[in-house]
């Protein structure tokens, strides 16, 4: 499945309605990410049943803020909803493969559990 441009009004809906969403934040002025671009393109061909989106951190402000985004690329993946991963930095294409099999694997029961065991022991 090729890249899609994410923007604020689809952001929530592409989240809840995909099993895993990966974003790019991204700039056009940018030297890392516009290396990144291709890789992030290449990986995403490989995985049809995953969302990659892009996520422009000029024109989208609003979503870069709400992240946190200090510095980009920064990757940030989703699973059923659940933010699982961030990382600011151009992952190499075989990382970036590697990270796509691993958040697969990952049991959401799990993290719900231990979502509400933290939730639990902060109250």
């Amino acid at each position: 499945m090729p890249t899609i441009d994410l923007t604020e009004p689809i952001f929530a809906e592409t989240i809840e309605n995909n099993d895993i969403v990966i974003l790019d934040f991204w700039a056009e002025w940018c030297g890392p990410c516009k290396a990144y671009g291709p890789v992030y393109e290449r990986v995403s061909e490989k995985y049809p049943d995953v969302v990659f989106g892009k996520i422009d951190t000029e024109d989208q402000q609003q979503l870069a803020g709400m992240f946190g985004i200090r510095s980009i690329p920064t990757t940030i993946v989703f699973k059923e909803g659940i933010g699982v991963f961030m990382q600011p930095g151009a992952l190499p294409e075989q990382a970036l493969e590697d990270l796509v099999e691993k958040i697969k694997e990952i049991d959401m029961d799990e993290v719900r559990a231990e979502m509400a065991e933290k939730e639990g022991n902060e109250s």
